[in-house]
Formats: structure tokens, C-alpha cells, sequence
């Protein structure tokens, strides 16, 4: 579809203005200052995650010398940050590089059609209408970049537990912490936090300041370890020398230790069980059940490890104001939830930190030259392209490491392709497909959400390009300083 007077066209149109959205319209600006484009959010603000979840205690789950961006160092005092001072970084950062005017909000991208005669997107969005209702619009873009992370923003993953009517009717408050009411006072209550994930770990030791008793209650454990909110490299460091030379200091530190301890867990499973079973046994009260409630049958890194600033889970449990249970759910009832083993549990309040719902391109429909595109059908070339789609990257991030390591690292590999493109006189660019038939899938954990959304993400390969490596080093040199164009890439 051609271009009109009636419809815009930019260069660029990035999808999303979250952490990865906002550091690349960032990156657009830093290294294509002449590029026209847009950031296109459907909510009404910047942060994506780190507005969206509102629950106590809500932080990061990486150090923030690797989760702040490569170009705008973390200054902040904490390694392991508050959500709303994420937030606030996000923010600041968008402001500071001119990147806030460029967002519209409320902007929610509904489908993507490619020309291949036209070279051009034509992106279909849902916006406020002048009547106060919802209209459509139309935009065009030369390149597509999809920074929508990979769940849904407008619901978690809530298991159908049996007896919830009872429970709710007897006045029993029932809440998943993506939704968390701001209504929701614990003071002196019985709260159930069912899960054992990342935000189950960081809501029992936040509640049990106000609750009565909060008890985790789990089918089964996660690896988990403790960790300092604080870095004292660079603590050392700050005011002793300048300070983006202190930030990648530590940043390089946390990319080795992180790169490290992954690889070891992966290649010496038992000794990283050992290690992580001893580390938390240290801190838990003498005779407490370790095997039963904190190690789990899978190996280290199979799921994401759950980090614990400061050990504050621990505190609570050997404080006795929380409580870890290992149990299936038979029922909730009138008073509570009656456990697999015939065990009762009280509880005025649960919360059900069950996971995510994944999202892939934030339900954004694409079509190429009038063929939908199915993502389950398709390889992603890099990390950050699909086979057979044009003119078109996604930005996902590590699963064992920080997130924006590997979001700095695509969107500058944009950067750098559009550049190329612009040099020779290239309109399209689309990656072709591997030789090797073999699959496997994109997310490589045993996590719970990662199994539920299988079938409805793209896939890699076995080999190079098309295989993912969890590894920042060897992806520092292949998108950072390798060739752009391979054999993989089809221009014209």
C-alpha cells in the first residue's frame, strides 16, 4: 500500500516504550540521528514492566550496573533496584536523549502488512478518538522493531483453583500480583503467597512486615540465593575515579561472574546444586527441611535462579513471621485452602503468584505480500529476526543474564543494518531460512509459562546464525563488531 498525504511514514516505528523500547529509540537517536521514527505504546506511560507491577517489594532480578543501559550509567546506591526506581531511570533516560517527545501513548499496534514492491510496513493502530471512544490509523514504516517483551500486559497466568467462590464469599480477598489492588491492606491478616518463582520470593519477606503470618506455599521449590542489595566494587569506587569508568568497571564485573556461574552450573550440575544447597541451608534455622523446600528436581539454570537481596526470605523464616510449605492444592475452602496432603491452611488473603501469560510481539498480527505469518512456523535469525520477514527485528533478552544486556546489543545490530541499507542503496532485507531442518525452542527453560506458550513462538536452529547463544561475550563480538550482511541475509 502506497503512502498518502493521509498517512504518515517514518523511518523507523518501534513498538513498545518499556526498558528494551525506550533503549532503542536511544540507541536511533545516538547512532541514526537523521532517521525519522516513532515509539508506539499502548499504555499511558513509559516503564512497560516496571509500571505495570505494582506489588510490594516489586525489584529488579538483576544487578543494575547490567540491567541499566550500556550508554546511560546507574547511579543509584543499590545494585538490586526498587520497581519504582527503574521506573524513575527509564524515565529520566527517555527525557535526557529526547526520546519522550517521540512517544504516543495509548497507541496499540493491532497488525503489520509488508509491501514487498513498496519496501514498507503498513501498521494498523488503535488510538483514543476525538470523541472520546477508540479509532483506527494507519502509519508506514520503512523497518519494524518489536520491543513488547514476550508476556501479556493485561493478565497473569491464574490457574482455576477449586473453591474460590467459597473462599471469596466468606470474605477471603483473593489477588494476583500483576493486578495488585491498591486497596489491599495485610496488616494483622493470614496471607497465602501460592508460588515459588521470583515474585513469590520477593512478596512473602515484603508482606510479613504488616501480615500476621504469610506462608509460601509451593507444589514444588525453585533454586534460590541470596545475594547483597549493594556492590562493593562499587561502593569502593564511587568519587575515586570518574564515573562511567567506575559503571563499566562493575558492569564487566557482573557480566563476568554472571557468565561464569552459568556456565559452571551447566556444565557441573551436582556442584552447583551442592553449592546453592549449602548456601541457603547456611542461612535457614538448624533441622529446617532444605531438601524438601529448597531443592528442586531440576538443575540450576533450567529455570532462572531466584535471587534474595540481603537474604530478607530468610530473615522472615527463621524470624518466624513466614512460613514455606510444600504441598499440592486439593481445594480452597471457606476458611482457607485444604492441601493435597489433608492439611489445613488459614488464610484471609491469597495471593497467587502463579506466573505469566507469554505474549509474542504484544498479539501484533503480521503479513507478508498477503501471507499471515505464523511465528510457531518460523526461525529467528540472530536473536532478533524471523525467517521470511522483511524488514522487521524483535528485541528479547536474556534468560540467564540481564535483560538489557542482549537489548543494547540487537538494537545497536539495527543500528548498524540500517546504516548498511542506507549505504548501498538497499531497501529490503529478510532472512532466509537455515539449512539444518532441526528445531529447537526459542526460550530454552523448563519454566512453567516458557512450556504453556510453546507452539506460539518462533523457534531456532541448531547452528549459527540461527541458534541462540545465552552467552554476552561471544554475542558482543557477533553483533557488535562482525559483519552485518552473512549468506543468512537476502537484500534488495
Amino acid at each position: 500500500m502506497d503512502s498518502s498525504a493521509a498517512t504518515e511514514h517514518l523511518d523507523v516505528l518501534v513498538v513498545g516504550a518499556g526498558l528494551s523500547g525506550v533503549g532503542a529509540a536511544c540507541q536511533l537517536r545516538r547512532r541514526r540521528p537523521g532517521a525519522t521514527f516513532a515509539v508506539l505504546e499502548a499504555r499511558g506511560t513509559t516503564g512497560g514492566t516496571w509500571d505495570l507491577f505494582r506489588y510490594p517489594g516489586v525489584r529488579s532480578d538483576s544487578d543494575m550496573y547490567t540491567l541499566g543501559y550500556s550508554f546511560r550509567p546507574w547511579t543509584g546506591g543499590r545494585a538490586i533496584a526498587d520497581g519504582a526506581s527503574i521506573h524513575e531511570y527509564i524515565s529520566d533516560t527517555a527525557r535526557e536523549f529526547g526520546v519522550e517527545e517521540r512517544i504516543r501513548y495509548h497507541h496499540r499496534v493491532v497488525s503489520a502488512r509488508f509491501s514487498s514492491a513498496t519496501g514498507r510496513w503498513t501498521v494498523l493502530v488503535e488510538r483514543p478518538g476525538p470523541d472520546g471512544g477508540t479509532e483506527t490509523a494507519t502509519l508506514t514504516c520503512g523497518f519494524l522493531l518489536s520491543c513488547t517483551g514476550y508476556y501479556r500486559y493485561d493478565r497473569g497466568y491464574a490457574p482455576q483453583f477449586p473453591g474460590t467462590a467459597d473462599f471469596t464469599a466468606a470474605g477471603g480477598r483473593l489477588v494476583h500480583p500483576q493486578h495488585w489492588p491498591t486497596d489491599l491492606d495485610v496488616s494483622g491478616k493470614r496471607v497465602v503467597v501460592v508460588g515459588s518463582g521470583a515474585t513469590a520470593v520477593t512478596l512473602v519477606p515484603n508482606l510479613a512486615r504488616d501480615a500476621a503470618h504469610v506462608t509460601m506455599l509451593q507444589r514444588s521449590p525453585s533454586w534460590v540465593l541470596a545475594l547483597s542489595s549493594r556492590d562493593h566494587l562499587a561502593d569502593r569506587l564511587r568519587g575515586r575515579v570518574p564515573g562511567r569508568l567506575a559503571y563499566s568497571l562493575v558492569r564487566a564485573k557482573h557480566v563476568a561472574v554472571a557468565t561464569a556461574s552459568y556456565q559452571f552450573s551447566r556444565r557441573r550440575p551436582q556442584a552447583a546444586r551442592r553449592f546453592l544447597r549449602e548456601r541457603v541451608a547456611a542461612r535457614l534455622p538448624q533441622g529446617f527441611d532444605v531438601d524438601r523446600h529448597f531443592t528442586p528436581r531440576y538443575d540450576p539454570w533450567d529455570q532462572r535462579v531466584c535471587f534474595v537481596p540481603d537474604g530478607d526470605l530468610f530473615r522472615a523464616v527463621r524470624a518466624g513471621t513466614a512460613s514455606v510449605v510444600t504441598d499440592g492444592i486439593e481445594t480452597f475452602t471457606a476458611a482457607g485452602i485444604r492441601l493435597a496432603s489433608g492439611a489445613e491452611l488459614p488464610a484471609d488473603v491469597v495471593v497467587t503468584a502463579t506466573g505469566l501469560d507469554l505474549l509474542f510481539l504484544g498479539g501484533m498480527r503480521l503479513e507478508v505480500d498477503g501471507q499471515p505469518v505464523d511465528p510457531a512456523d518460523r526461525v529467528v535469525y540472530r536473536g532478533m529476526m524471523i525467517s521470511g520477514v522483511p524488514n522487521f527485528a524483535f528485541a528479547l533478552g536474556y534468560t540467564n543474564a540481564s535483560w538489557t544486556l542482549k537489548i543494547d546489543l540487537v538494537t545497536e545490530h539495527v543500528c548498524r543494518l540500517l546504516a548498511l541499507m542506507e549505504r548501498r542503496g538497499h531497501r529490503v532485507v529478510t532472512p532466509g531460512e537455515p539449512r539444518d531442518p532441526r528445531r529447537r525452542p526459542l526460550i530454552d527453560l523448563q519454566s512453567g509459562y516458557v512450556r504453556r506458550a510453546a507452539g506460539k513462538l518462533p523457534q531456532q536452529g541448531v547452528a549459527a546464525p540461527w541458534r541462540l547463544r545465552q552467552n554476552y561475550p561471544a554475542d558482543v563480538w557477533t553483533l557488535r563488531h562482525r559483519r552485518v550482511d552473512d549468506r543468512a541475509l537476502r537484500f534488495s
